[in-house]
């Protein structure tokens, strides 16, 4: 089940993953040269079994996968309240920049076309410092009816 899993998941953020540059290549009107052929390229931006602070991620659930995509846009200058997420996750940010703090003053800061591999059930929470908006690409690997992120209002925003 895992490798069916895994590979489901590998096949759904490779075709969003091209979607993605399919848009941004539109976008900066890239012409290709008549008679040219293109190839398809491939770059591999992170393999890891940890979140961006190093910690091992946990044990994939049991039972059978949800796999979800969203696209989050964060206005310059944005701050997301504290929250945790109870599934593994994992982005590409194809826009701006982003800095993710955890509830410890550990900072990672995401920049323009890296991938990133969330915090699993640790507190954190994310800043658009920069003056564009940020566009970050991210895949979670759930369950039926789990919460992607699971908020904390009680602990305020500096």
């Amino acid at each position: 089940m895992n490798r069916v899993f895994a590979a489901t998941l590998i096949i759904s953020s490779a075709s969003l993953l091209a979607s993605c540059n399919n848009a941004k290549a539109n976008e900066e009107n890239l012409e290709v040269p008549e008679n040219t052929e293109q190839q398809v390229q491939s770059e591999e931006l992170i393999r890891t079994s940890q979140s961006w602070d190093g910690v091992e991620l946990p044990d994939y659930l049991q039972g059978r996968p949800e796999l979800v995509a969203v696209k989050y846009v964060f206005p310059a200058g944005k701050k997301l309240g504290w929250h945790h997420h109870p599934v593994i996750n994992y982005g590409v940010l194809v826009q701006g920049e982003l800095t993710i703090i955890g509830q410890d003053g550990k900072e990672k800061v995401v920049h323009e076309g890296e991938a990133v591999v969330e915090m699993v059930n640790t507190i954190h929470h994310g800043e658009n410092r920069g003056t564009k908006p940020v566009i970050l690409y991210m895949f979670y690997l759930s369950q039926k009816d789990m919460p992607l992120a699971v908020q904390h209002p009680e602990i305020p925003l500096e």
